[in-house]
């Protein structure tokens, strides 16, 4: 996948000066997934953990909504009809897309507007940092379709950001979470007029575009890594991935600035 010109099928595709805009854009259904847009997108993410070049990556919806989720005619029928090894088949495949999100070493900012629930709240979910505005409204509402709210890794990472029993309100009344509740709660880092939105989401890709890059993407590795850690293994882990980090040309590039009394120019090694 080369993003200069990587044109996908089922979303649309920007990239400029390192930052890569994923656009969810069935504005007329309020942006639902579908089987192929799923896997479309799992692939794309899967593919930046070797495209360096691509340093963060927005992710939003055309049209005043973010995702409805599922679609209700290309998925959640099909579903009702299929055996247990197709939809195993399909719930790993959903899972493998938050995985492919929280594995790629580029920081991911969602920004939503509108409508953010079902999927579409999994993939704010899954993202590192999350842009809304007044107007959007978030709901993990598995359990109003007869599902568990155990969705996409939502009992494991949902609780990490907002706290067990807000998380257990949402999962299990699937209810929806205004943007002055998440903003409070801590799901949403900004919550800005919609004219804002945009601009927000840009201005935070590109100061992380800005930033050294290899050093970022240590980051967002140790941040996946020590969920299952005790303290003093994450100090080691941590330790080791610091020292990694301190032998970059971007760590010599921020001292050699300092001595200067300059801004660092990070260049990502």
């Amino acid at each position: 996948m080369n993003p200069e010109t990587f044109a996908p099928e089922h979303f649309r595709w920007d990239f400029d000066e390192g930052v890569a805009t994923v656009t969810l854009n069935r504005p007329e259904r309020k942006n639902p997934l579908t089987f192929d847009s799923y896997g479309e997108l799992r692939d794309t993410f899967r593919a930046l953990v070797y495209r360096p070049e691509v340093k963060a990556v927005i992710l939003t919806g055309e049209g005043g909504n973010f995702c409805s989720g599922g679609d209700v005619h290309e998925i959640i029928g099909p579903l009702t009809e299929m055996d247990m090894p197709g939809l195993l088949a399909f719930t790993r495949m959903t899972g493998d897309l938050v995985k492919a999100i929280r594995d790629c070493p580029q920081p991911v900012i969602t920004a939503a507007d509108g409508v953010c629930v079902g999927a579409g709240a999994i993939l704010a979910m899954a993202s590192d940092l999350r842009v809304a505005t007044p107007e959007t409204k978030t709901a993990f509402l598995f359990n109003r379709v007869g599902l568990a709210g155990c969705d996409m890794g939502a009992c494991a990472i949902l609780p990490r950001i907002i706290g067990q029993g807000r998380a257990s309100e949402l999962l299990f009344l699937g209810r929806s979470m205004s943007a002055e509740e998440g903003e409070a709660w801590g799901f949403w880092n900004r919550v800005v007029p919609q004219g804002e939105l945009m601009a927000t989401a840009n201005d935070l890709a590109a100061r992380i575009a800005a930033g050294p890059n290899f050093a970022n993407a240590m980051t967002k590795n140790q941040l996946n890594a020590e969920w299952d850690m005790g303290i003093h293994q994450a100090i080691e882990a941590e330790a080791q991935a610091q020292a990694i980090c301190m032998q970059t040309e971007d760590f010599r590039r921020a001292y050699r600035a300092f001595v200067k009394k300059e801004k660092p120019v990070f260049e990502g090694n």
